[in-house]
C-alpha cells in the first residue's frame, strides 16, 4: 500500500479565493478566522502544521468592514520600538482606519490568528487586501467565495425541492386505457 495516498500535486496546488468584506455579513473576527484557516490550508485533506499548503485570499471592499460594539473608538493597537523611554506607541482603531485603511485592520486580525512560527509571514503574504472592489488578480481566481467553516442555524441547503401532489397508485392516463 502506498504511503503517499492523496498527497498529489493537485492536493498541494494553491487556489485563489475572493472575499467581499463589505458584502459579507460576518464581523471582523469571524471573517478573519475563516481567512486564517484558508491561508494555513486547514481546509485541505493534506494539511500538516509543518507544511505550507494554504491558498491565496483576496479580500476586497475592506473599507466597509463590520465591527461590533465600540471597537472603532475603544480598541487599541500597541507597538514598541525597543528603545527605552519613548519607544512605546499606541493607536486606536479609528486612527489606524484613517491612516492605513480597513485592509490593515483585517491584516492585523488575521496575523493574530495565524500560528506564531516561521511560516507566519509567508502565509500572511498570500493575503491580498484592497479597499475597493477592483483588484489585479481576476485571472487567477478559481474559487469565487471563501466560505465559513460553520453551518449556521439552518444547516446545509441543497437547492429547491419539487413538491408533488400526486396520489399513490397508477397515473390517470394508465387507468384510462
Amino acid at each position: 500500500m502506498s504511503q503517499v495516498l492523496g498527497r498529489t500535486n493537485l492536493a498541494f496546488s494553491r487556489a485563489w479565493h475572493v472575499v467581499n468584506v463589505g458584502a459579507d455579513p460576518r464581523s471582523l473576527g469571524r471573517l478573519a478566522t475563516s481567512i486564517a484557516v484558508t491561508l494555513m490550508g486547514k481546509h485541505k485533506p493534506v494539511y500538516h502544521p509543518s507544511n505550507d499548503c494554504g491558498d491565496y485570499v483576496v479580500a476586497i471592499g475592506c473599507n466597509d468592514i463590520r465591527l461590533t460594539g465600540n471597537k472603532r473608538d475603544q480598541k487599541m493597537y500597541y507597538k514598541h520600538t525597543t528603545r527605552p523611554g519613548k519607544g512605546f506607541k499606541q493607536m486606536n482603531m479609528e486612527r489606524v482606519f484613517e491612516k492605513f485603511g480597513g485592509g490593515e485592520i483585517l491584516r492585523r486580525a488575521v496575523s493574530g490568528m495565524l500560528p506564531k512560527n516561521r511560516l507566519r509571514d509567508v502565509r500572511l503574504a498570500r493575503l491580498k487586501v484592497f479597499e475597493g472592489l477592483r483588484h489585479p488578480y481576476k485571472k487567477n481566481i478559481v474559487v469565487m467565495e471563501a466560505k465559513s467553516n460553520r453551518r449556521g442555524p439552518k444547516g446545509p441547503t441543497y437547492g429547491p425541492v419539487e413538491k408533488t401532489n400526486k396520489a399513490p397508485g397508477p397515473t390517470p392516463s394508465v387507468a384510462a386505457e
